[in-house]
């Protein structure tokens, strides 16, 4: 997918019953996934006047909201059906992983109407993003 701020939202969406901690996990480990796997969505690295480099950031606002767990499974299912959404989900198996080796052998033998998520990230035209989250409260 190839980001266009002027046409795209991205956005967060993390279980409401998440503690602060893992919620923070969540949501960082989306990002980065967010910055692998999407074109154009990091800027360009920037200096300031004396010629200090600040690493490029998100072209756009990346809200992080809060949601009912059930909900995240709506949006993983809605986002799957449209193919101008791209969403990023994020599960409670991978959080109780030790390494990615066991992610892996964990994640392969679980059939995914089982794999909890607590945390999605979404990317599409900012009219169907607002649709899908529009009546989410921002984490605080």
């Amino acid at each position: 997918m190839q980001f266009d701020p002027h046409q795209h939202r991205c956005t967060l969406i993390i279980d409401n019953q998440l503690p602060t901690g893992l919620a923070l996990n969540a949501a960082s480990v989306i990002g980065i996934s967010f910055g692998k796997l999407i074109d154009h969505i990091v800027g360009p690295d920037l200096q300031s006047e004396d010629g200090f480099n600040y690493p490029g950031v998100i072209y756009a606002p990346l809200p992080v909201l809060l949601a009912e767990g059930g909900y995240l499974r709506e949006l993983q299912k809605a986002s799957n059906a449209d193919p101008e959404i791209f969403a990023m989900p994020f599960s409670a198996l991978a959080q109780s992983c030790k390494t990615y080796e066991e992610y892996g052998e964990r994640i392969a033998s679980a059939h995914s109407d089982h794999i909890e998520l607590v945390a999605i990230g979404l990317i599409g035209p900012k009219k169907k993003i607002t649709g899908l989250t529009g009546n989410l409260k921002l984490f605080r």
